[in-house]
């Protein structure tokens, strides 16, 4: 499994694509893979990036949690996949981003690649930059999370 760490300023061009950073491009090459999918956050106004092989894990979970026959499960799943598009890394390593996500997501010609694990989000600069959190409400949440687990000796 992949971990993509960092975040990266880039620019889209005319057309709406963006040139992977080198070392998201290492990661995703790495697996032979040159198809990825997007799909709108579900909690901010940016995109998730996901390698072929992570979304197939995800879908798995999700499908594992979802009966079809139930309606709101159901409408959950149309929802779900309403906001996915399958793209392609060409060969000078960039994806075109569907022009369907530019409103959803405030882009324009800056945006940052923010590696975040098993994904990359994809954001409007300037919405990037604004923290989510405090340091104290940081702080305050990483102890509530790890609470005593950390190992400050490490």
């Amino acid at each position: 499994m992949q971990t993509f760490i960092g975040d990266y300023k880039c620019k889209l061009d005319a057309k709406g694509r963006v040139l992977l950073p080198s070392a998201f491009r290492k990661l995703l090459n790495g697996d032979s893979e040159n198809r990825c999918v997007l799909r709108k956050n579900l909690h901010d106004k940016c995109l998730d990036l996901y390698p072929m092989k992570e979304w197939e894990r995800q879908i798995e979970m999700v499908r594992a949690r979802v009966n079809t026959f139930n309606k709101k499960h159901a409408a959950f799943m149309r929802e779900f996949y309403r906001g996915t598009a399958e793209v392609q890394i060409d060969s000078n390593g960039r994806i075109l981003i569907p022009k369907k996500f530019f409103e959803f997501a405030g882009f324009r010609k800056d945006i940052t690649l923010a590696g975040q694990d098993d994904k990359i989000e994809i954001w409007n600069t300037e919405a990037y930059e604004k923290p989510a959190l405090s340091d104290d409400d940081f702080s305050s949440l990483a102890n509530e999370i790890l609470g005593g687990s950390i190992n400050p000796g490490l």
